[in-house]
């Protein structure tokens, strides 16, 4: 496709622009990291370096690397990732090995085909962007799918637990019981459950709740783990709770879905105003405005 030099000139700015936004936001956190230096003093010139490489250590490089650790941690536990540790360890290394290769190939093409600076500017910014910002926002768009997909499915979980434990289970046993029988149904929210359970021989029923809200950090998450947990710490009867919450939640799905109806003809609109009234409005005013042409 054959770009007009302006809108080639606009497209080279845009990436420049993203790119200096980015570098901006690098330097931003590099400026704020530099801040934690300038708040320790040191009495003695004997144990200057010591103080300062115990500081950076400690204050500085082991939060930075733990902190981005368990970040990447929780994005690739959000997005039902298994085996967590072998992809954290080669997220990082082939994130930027593919940007410093992506640059180096950019490098040398613009050698070969000798392309001036703001060009090479535009691609490096452009792939900078690609291998920072995308693999990201896959991670977290595939892990609010995933928490979406599980609290669609919430309600029929509720309706099975009520169940057992109208029949006379504890709610334990339940969950043992329906982390089997679910396998079937579905694969991910009986995997849930089972770990969930098996958390709760080892920290307990509460603290395990709370990582599985932690896991699943959604409203009807939410409203499940505190209905649980009350019903644990007062022993009061959850089975018209359960059943209520599991109908207030296909209620709010459904005002949920009612909406994305509603707003399915404001969507629909730019389209039809792009590639029908405009059109039509050309083909009414071409013939006049031609004819006014030719007269002058």
């Amino acid at each position: 496709m054959n770009l007009t030099p302006q809108l080639y000139i606009f497209l080279q700015l845009c990436s420049v622009l993203l790119g200096v936004i980015l570098i901006i936001l690098v330097l931003f956190r590099l400026v704020k990291r530099k801040m934690f230096l300038t708040q320790f003093s040191l009495k003695t010139d004997s144990n200057r370096m010591g103080g300062f490489v115990e500081f950076v250590s400690e204050k500085v490089a082991k939060p930075a690397v733990e902190g981005s650790n368990q970040e990447i941690n929780d994005k690739f536990k959000r997005a039902g990732i298994s085996n967590k540790s072998r992809w954290l360890s080669l997220y990082m290394p082939l994130k930027y090995g593919a940007l410093f290769s992506g640059c180096f190939a950019i490098y040398i093409y613009s050698l070969q085909n000798t392309l001036d600076m703001p060009t090479l500017v535009a691609l490096m910014a452009t792939w900078l962007i690609i291998c920072i910002v995308l693999p990201d926002a896959i991670l977290d768009s595939k892990g609010k799918a995933r928490i979406a997909r599980i609290s669609s499915q919430l309600p029929y979980l509720l309706d099975l637990l009520a169940v057992c434990v109208q029949t006379g289970m504890t709610i334990e046993s339940a969950m043992n019981y329906l982390s089997k029988e679910m396998s079937g149904f579905d694969k991910e929210l009986a995997g849930l459950l089972k770990k969930t359970n098996d958390r709760s021989r080892l920290v307990g029923m509460q603290k395990a709740l709370d990582e599985l809200y932690d896991d699943i950090p959604s409203s009807e998450m939410r409203s499940f783990v505190m209905t649980l947990k009350q019903s644990l710490q007062y022993g009061s009867s959850i089975y018209g709770v359960l059943t209520t919450l599991a109908g207030d939640i296909r209620d709010v799905q459904m005002l949920s879905l009612e909406e994305k109806i509603g707003k399915l003809a404001a969507k629909m609109s730019v389209p039809l105003i792009l590639f029908i009234m405009i059109p039509i409005v050309i083909l009414i005013a071409a013939p006049g405005i031609i004819r006014m042409m030719s007269n002058v």
